[in-house]
């Protein structure tokens, strides 16, 4: 895993390399163990490498026999070994043992079609010399993330945002609209970000630069049309065992030891269980305890830990480690966000780094593509409401499948059915699954600042998402209209960024996803719905299939979401450096993003403690971390990243 970067310069043939070397600087967390350039008629490309393939001689950039073709590459390609041979056999000769080297040989084959053969995570840049072309791509999933933006006739990118800002050329200014979707959606609708002109590229799309144009490729879609026979159950059974025992063979492929998260769920369990099989001797995995004990999961992460004999360690975080965390974390996430969940992420990649790991596989994706969400199930009792309006049975459902959420549980009937309508006007809109979450989102709006509301006009968000949707997507149920929007946005978007890739690369770590591996999500995506979710038992298939490889207490669990302190977090003493500065009248005026009197209640609820609820969390945490985003990078960009220090303070470790 490494961090990239680079310039491509269409009218001059100069470049900065002193700017170069600032840009690749500000990403060295990505990639300490070395880092290299390249520049050269127009083209610097930059690379900070974390040496995981092909350690001592896999160096970047990289480049072909006549030095016609250089990469710089962010990523692994897990089936790197296959490719070679067959390179090979076709009289292709490699300087290296690196997964990195492959890619070149194979765009020398290929084109730009090359990224079709790829089964991998990557953000890449390949500078064809002899057509005078920079080529981007971003992996099918988007676990890797990759931005860019033009000025004047140069195009400038890097893996992170601050990259870009590193070069003196790039203006530094939130993106109104791009604040709108995250307090919407909890992400941003590729291309646009949270800063007004920097663009991030979609997955699965590869971008070409030449004589200063840009074009955008989608070189893959996720397709839920179903086949139109139905093979037997137990047929589907072996061919996942089948599909994803082998993703997580690939994605052992390592000249450094390779760890595992362990959440006490299903997914990292079924996972590590995988793991232990084809290593065959003792994997070392990691996990969070929560000090708050209704968001602890220790006790399931202990059946697993016996029932698999691991070798592992644990840290221990509550509100104070949150709090402290937060600056720090908010300074690699580069965006707002509505959860304080990153946080916690962020100290267990520093454990694992600590502890001398570089790689872990984790279970993400899952959720997503086998149906284990909550939503989904939301969606289909909405959906009995809809065709059993005088049911009462309809509010105990809901309570039934939000045990873990305490104020839920005590509001009234009339409560649950306004909040979770589903009107014959709702099952005709196509985003049906997700109008109760994103109608709690928008509710933090009421914080926005008049000149926001002026700005910004309401529904842009949703109108804006709706225009990113594929045809084919009008005619798939609600289920999986809701696994897509899942998938393709709120996975790449938030999940496999603020609390995926951004937090563990903070540290140097690298995440492998057995479960996105892209024959597994083409599989699950043709699956029959009942084979996901059989009534309301969740992610069905895969008990099915790995079921005898867990712990009874892991397989019947009740499906939990991954929870984290929020809004209290920052009235525990960990946050008193930075939030009352943040957070006061004047620096919120100055913002200009949110309405100063209502961000003052909303700090006075949370200290009298009558702050309730989910939508105060994320209200303060949203709050907070936009105020975070404007002092790091639009006013105090120049210092280098946060002005706050305490989130170094030690934390326990098990």
């Amino acid at each position: 895993m490494c961090g990239i970067a680079g310039i491509c310069n269409s009218q001059s043939a100069y470049v900065d390399t002193d700017v170069l070397k600032g840009m690749i600087g500000l990403v060295r967390h990505r990639g300490p163990d070395e880092w290299g350039l390249h520049a050269d008629h127009g083209i610097g490309l930059a690379n900070a490498r974390l040496s995981i393939i092909d350690v001592d001689g896999g160096h970047q950039p990289i480049h072909n026999e006549d030095e016609s073709l250089w990469i710089t590459f962010n990523g692994e390609i897990f089936n790197y070994v296959e490719l070679r041979k067959q390179l090979l056999a076709h009289g292709h000769i490699f300087a290296t043992h690196s997964d990195t080297e492959v890619i070149l040989h194979l765009y020398e084959e290929k084109g730009e079609e090359c990224v079709r053969y790829l089964n991998g995570q990557w953000g890449m840049a390949v500078w064809d010399a002899r057509e005078r072309k920079l080529f981007l791509s971003r992996d099918r999933l988007g676990v890797r993330p990759l931005f860019y933006t033009k000025v004047g006739g140069n195009l400038i990118f890097g893996s992170e945002i601050k990259s870009l800002f590193a070069h003196p050329g790039v203006c530094r200014e939130i993106d109104r609209a791009g604040l709108d979707q995250i307090f919407t959606f909890w992400f941003t609708v590729p291309p646009r970000t949270i800063f007004k002109d920097i663009c991030e590229l979609p997955p699965a799309s590869s971008l070409t630069f030449k004589d200063g144009e840009i074009r955008i490729h989608c070189y893959w879609q996720l397709d839920f049309d179903s086949p139109e026979i139905v093979r037997p159950e137990g047929e589907y059974v072996e061919q996942l065992s089948e599909l994803l025992t082998d993703a997580t063979r690939i994605r052992l492929r390592s000249d450094v030891p390779v760890g595992a998260y362990l959440s006490g769920g299903l997914d990292s369990t079924i996972v590590t269980a995988l793991a232990n099989q084809i290593v065959g001797s003792r994997l070392r995995t990691f996990s969070i305890g929560f000090t708050p004990e209704e968001l602890d999961e220790t006790p399931f992460q202990q059946d697993a830990i016996r029932f698999l004999n691991t070798a592992h360690q644990q840290i221990r975080c509550g509100y104070n480690d949150v709090a402290a965390a937060f600056p720090e974390m908010i300074w690699h996430t580069e965006q707002p966000i509505i959860r304080a969940a990153p946080a916690p992420l962020y100290l267990l990649s520093r454990l694992v780094r600590d502890n001398g790991y570089k790689v872990v596989l984790t279970g993400e994706g899952a959720d997503e593509i086998f149906g284990g969400y909550d939503i989904y199930k939301e969606q289909k009792i909405r959906r009995f409401w809809a065709a059993q309006p005088q049911s009462a049975y309809r509010p105990r459902l809901l309570r039934r499948l939000y045990p873990y959420q305490n104020n839920l549980q005590k509001q009234p009937d009339a409560y649950l059915q306004k909040f979770f309508h589903a009107s014959q006007e709702d099952l005709r809109n196509p985003f049906f699954s997700h109008l109760p979450r994103w109608e709690l989102t928008s509710r933090l709006k009421v914080l926005f600042s008049d000149e926001m509301h002026q700005v910004v006009p309401e529904n842009n968000a949703v109108s804006e998402l709706a225009g990113k949707l594929p045809l084919d997507y009008f005619r798939w149920n609600s289920f999986c209209q809701a696994q897509y929007l899942e998938t393709m946005f709120l996975l790449p978007g938030y999940i496999l960024s603020s609390q995926g890739d951004r937090v563990a690369l903070a540290h140097s770590v690298e995440t492998r996803h057995p479960f996105l591996d892209y024959r597994v999500v083409e599989f699950a995506a043709k699956l029959p719905q009942h084979l996901k979710m059989k009534v309301l038992n969740e992610k069905y298939i895969l008990k099915r299939a790995f079921g005898q490889l867990l712990p009874p207490a892991i397989l019947n669990r009740h499906k939990q979401p991954y929870r984290a302190p929020d809004g209290r977090s920052f009235f525990a003493g960990g946050a008193d450096v930075y939030l009352e500065e943040l957070l006061a009248p004047g620096t919120i005026e100055d913002g200009g993003l949110f309405d100063a009197p209502a961000v003052a209640k909303l700090v006075e609820k949370f200290k009298t403690g009558r702050a309730i609820g989910v939508k105060d969390d994320m209200a303060l945490v949203g709050v907070l971390s936009t105020q975070l985003v404007i002092h790091q990078f639009v006013t105090s960009f120049q210092q280098g990243g946060p002005s706050w220090t305490d989130y170094r303070q030690n934390y326990a470790v098990s």
